[in-house]
C-alpha cells in the first residue's frame, strides 16, 4: 500500500520561504512521476509542480520562478521549495503519484495522495 506523508507547512509572512517534504512508503519514488497540488478554501485542486522519472520539471504559471520541485531517491522523498510566497499561495498542499500522458502530468486517484500540509501566507 502506497503512503505519502507531507510536512513542512506553516505560517509565513509574504515574501518568505518554506520547504515542503513528502516521504513515500510502499513505492519507490525513483520509478514514479510525482507532483505537488494545492487546494485553497472554496477552490478546486490545482497542480502546481511535477517531476518526471528523469527529473524534468513542470510548473503552473502562478508559481513559475518561485517554486522548485526536487527529489532525493535515497530518502524516498520529494520536496517543494517555495520562495517569495504570496497570500494567494495560502492552501493545503498535497503530494501525489501520477504519470505523464502526452507530456502532461496526471495524478493518480486519491489513494495515491497524501493527507496534505497547510501553508498560510500572511500579508
Amino acid at each position: 500500500q502506497v503512503r505519502l506523508v507531507e510536512s513542512g507547512g506553516g505560517l509565513v509572512q509574504s515574501g518568505g520561504s518554506l520547504r515542503l517534504s513528502c516521504v513515500a512508503s510502499g513505492t519507490i519514488i525513483g520509478i514514479n512521476a510525482m507532483g505537488w497540488s494545492r487546494q485553497a478554501p472554496g477552490k478546486q485542486r490545482e497542480l502546481v509542480a511535477s517531476i518526471t522519472r528523469t527529473d524534468d520539471t513542470d510548473y503552473a504559471d502562478s508559481v513559475k520562478d518561485r517554486f522548485a520541485i526536487s527529489r532525493n531517491n535515497a530518502k524516498n522523498t520529494v520536496y517543494l521549495q517555495m520562495n517569495n510566497l504570496k497570500p494567494e499561495d495560502t492552501a493545503v498542499y498535497f503530494c501525489n503519484l501520477g504519470e505523464y500522458v502526452s507530456g502532461t502530468y496526471h495524478p493518480y486517484d486519491d489513494n495515491f495522495w497524501g493527507q496534505g500540509t497547510q501553508v498560510t501566507v500572511s500579508s
